[in-house]
């Protein structure tokens, strides 16, 4: 139940959002639309931990910005390989065994490499990653990384 209304909140909140508008008529509107998802989604049974992960709101919270500063670092490092003229790049596809043990966990990973400049998951199955490198050193600090580490405890594992 309180995955229930934890995303009848989140889909309200997410309308408010995008909408900007705050006459009665549209917020009644709004509420009603986030109730009659909220109730198509009970009945298909797909809110669950894993659909709706709210045990992972604090974490998540600590983890993008220290993903969104790995972002900025990684765009920096692509940026000078880029403006140096003899574009010292050394390609690279690395494969490991990430340590997450769901999905949720698995999918924030790899989509978290593919954020980062310099890097992009090829391949993602439970038992290893296939990752792309910009350069050698791109490639080899996917493995056993402090990214595998965070995500990992984001999911409440570590």
């Amino acid at each position: 139940m309180l995955h229930l209304a934890s995303l009848g909140v989140v889909l309200y909140a997410f309308w408010i959002l995008l909408s900007g508008y705050f006459e009665p008529f549209l917020l009644s509107a709004g509420a009603g639309s986030a109730l009659a998802v909220v109730l198509l989604a009970w009945r298909m049974k797909i809110v669950d931990r894993e659909g709706h992960p709210i045990q992972m709101i604090a974490s998540v919270v600590l983890y993008w910005p220290w993903l969104i500063k790995e972002i900025a670092k990684s765009a920096w490092d692509v940026s000078k390989i880029i403006i140096d003229p003899n574009l010292p790049i050394s390609p690279v596809l690395v494969r490991f065994k990430p340590t997450q043990r769901s999905q949720v966990g698995l999918a924030t990973h790899a989509n978290s490499i593919t954020l980062t400049p310099g890097t992009i998951t090829v391949e993602a199955t439970q038992d290893e990653f296939l990752v792309h490198g910009l350069t050698r050193a791109a490639g080899a600090g996917v493995i056993d990384s402090e990214m595998d580490r965070r995500v990992s405890k984001v999911e409440g594992y570590r």
